[in-house]
Formats: structure tokens, C-alpha cells, sequence
């Protein structure tokens, strides 16, 4: 295993790199920030957090799917649509409540593909789908989903709120495959029943009512390390990785796991001593976790693997989403 050959495959892979022009947008809204007194959490989270009175906060969260999955699976850019917007409520200690779409594409078949894989997303996660809108004449297909979610005052996990000294945990999915639509997309519920699945997501809600979680983040396209970068930019922390301690699916190297979007999976900080709550909770919905690293007062992402050791990302110079919340 070269670990520099890793942390160069990751600081490279497009899944990661693409998230550089949000720093340009930031700048833009940035004199207009903190206008809206009921705006508790705008960029760098999974969602916005909207105080709206009462004891829960709305959650606001939006994604659009990534042309390449769009081109190579229209039913799966439809389907995973579903899966990375309720990760995204999920991740802040949320319940999903419902979602709209923008859809572009002259493509009928295209069209009905992506309307099934919604369709089988909302029947797997138990979120309605209640509208949005389409461009039936682009000469382009493309499409995006909102979301909202609510989530009670006291069980917010925001994604900016590392502490220095918590360990950093990783909890997977891995009873699923590589594809079949992507390389780099790892399915781990489509051959689950709605009610495995809701079984799994409701079980996850333990993790912000009986563990000392300080902070929350889903692994999305960056993949594994990449998320964790972006959670160590927006807390203004560093972190210490053992790639040892990772957890794999069965028959997939580390080098491709590390660039995998896979499914169902989160990164987890903790105060030390407190990281067997959370893995008990991940233990109990069958899936896969492990403390695999410390949060560091350096700001930087080094990864470890026994006595040898590299710098992915060093957080005064590089640039994951140029957003910092501390």
C-alpha cells in the first residue's frame, strides 16, 4: 500500500475536486449571510437549518446527481436522488419529510427510466415525492431534488462542531456491491425491503438520543477521506487517519473503497471513551463501524498506515469547499 499514491489518487479524484467552485459561491452570498436571524446553519452542512419556532428546526437540503451516473444509469440517478437527499436529513439528526425535483431532458426514455428510480427510491426510504418541475425540451438530461426534514432543538448534529482529541468514527453499509452503474457507487439497498431499509434509518436516530455524538456528516461523492476533509474544514480542526482501521467490503481495495460513494455510511466524532455508543448503535442495524482516527488541534488530514504516514490535505493552503465555519 503507498499511502502517497492514495492521498494523490484522492486530492485528484473529480468526485472531490468538483466541490471546489462552492468557495466562489460562498464569496458571493458571503455579504449577505447572517441577514436572516431564522437561518441557524446556511453553507458547509448536509442541510440549512431554519428556526420556524416550537421545539424543531426545518432542515433544507439539495442535491443535484452527477451527470456521469445520469449518463450511465438514468433508473439509478433517480433512485439515489432519493437515497442522498434523506442521508443528508439523516446525517443532522433528522426525519426526511418530503421532496420535489427540477428534471431537464427531451429524452423519453430517459425521462420514464428516472421517474421509476424515483418512484422505487421514495417506495424504499418511506419519502414522498410531492412535486416539482420539468424542462420536457433541453437538449440536455439533468436532474436535481430538494428536501426538506425536521429535526428537535436538542438533537441537531451539525458537521462543523469537531472538537480537538474526539475520535473519529466510520460506520458502513457493506452488505452490498461495486455498481452495476458506477465504479464508484456502492449499492447496499436496492436489494433491500422497504422495511430493512426503514428499520436501518430509524435505528440510526439512537445515535443522536444516546451517544455523545459531536458531530455528523454522511460520506457522499468525495468519498470517505474527501467528506472527512470537508467536516475538518468547516470545524477549522485537523485529523490523524489509520487506513488500517477502515473498514472494507469483502474482495474491494482500500486504494478504490477510499473514492466509493457508498450508500448508507457516516462520519461520526466523540468525545474518547465515548466511541462504543455509537458503534453499538451502528452494530445494531447491521451495519459496519470503527474508530478509525483522532481529531487534531493541527490543521491538517494526514493518513497512517503503522510507521509510515502522509499529508492528504493541509487546510492553510489547500482548498476542499473553501468554507469554514470557526
Amino acid at each position: 500500500m503507498d499511502l502517497e499514491e492514495i492521498a494523490y489518487r484522492i486530492r485528484e479524484f473529480e468526485g472531490l475536486t468538483r466541490k471546489r467552485p462552492i468557495a466562489n459561491i460562498a464569496k458571493i452570498f458571503e455579504s449577505v449571510r447572517g441577514e436572516y436571524g431564522n437561518c441557524i446553519i446556511d453553507f458547509g452542512d448536509d442541510a440549512a437549518v431554519i428556526d420556524i419556532g416550537g421545539d424543531d428546526y426545518l432542515l433544507f437540503a439539495a442535491d443535484g446527481i452527477w451527470g456521469r451516473l445520469i449518463d450511465a444509469s438514468p433508473w439509478w440517478a433517480g433512485y439515489i436522488s432519493v437515497l442522498v437527499n434523506v442521508n443528508d436529513i439523516v446525517a443532522m439528526g433528522g426525519k426526511p419529510v418530503a421532496m420535489v425535483n427540477v428534471l431537464s431532458t427531451s429524452d423519453k426514455t430517459a425521462l420514464e427510466r428516472i421517474l421509476e428510480g424515483i418512484k422505487e427510491g421514495t417506495a424504499k426510504f418511506g419519502v414522498p415525492m410531492v412535486g416539482g418541475h420539468l424542462h420536457p425540451d433541453t437538449p440536455y438530461t439533468s436532474l436535481s431534488v430538494a428536501i426538506i426534514g425536521t429535526v428537535r432543538k436538542d438533537s441537531l448534529l451539525r458537521s462543523d462542531t469537531a472538537n480537538v482529541n474526539d475520535v473519529i468514527i466510520a460506520g458502513f453499509d457493506l452488505n452490498g456491491r461495486i455498481g452495476p452503474n458506477s465504479p464508484y457507487s456502492w449499492d447496499s439497498t436496492t436489494m433491500k425491503t422497504p422495511l430493512e431499509i426503514q428499520t436501518i434509518y430509524k435505528g440510526l436516530s439512537r445515535i443522536v438520543e444516546e451517544t455523545h455524538a459531536t458531530a455528523c456528516k454522511d460520506i457522499s461523492n468525495p468519498g470517505l477521506i474527501g467528506t472527512l476533509a470537508m467536516m475538518l474544514e468547516v470545524s477549522g480542526v485537523g485529523a490523524r487517519v489509520d487506513v488500517n482501521e477502515i473498514p472494507l467490503p469483502r474482495g474491494v481495495k482500500l486504494e478504490d473503497w477510499l473514492l466509493v460513494h457508498p450508500a448508507t455510511a457516516f462520519i461520526i466524532t466523540t468525545p474518547p471513551g465515548t466511541e462504543n455508543e455509537i458503534l453499538n448503535c451502528f452494530e445494531d442495524v447491521g451495519m459496519t463501524a470503527a474508530a478509525i482516527g483522532q481529531i487534531t488541534e493541527k490543521r491538517e488530514l494526514s493518513i497512517h498506515d503503522k510507521n509510515k504516514s502522509t499529508t492528504v490535505f493541509d487546510f492553510k493552503k489547500d482548498i476542499v469547499t473553501g468554507i469554514t465555519v470557526r
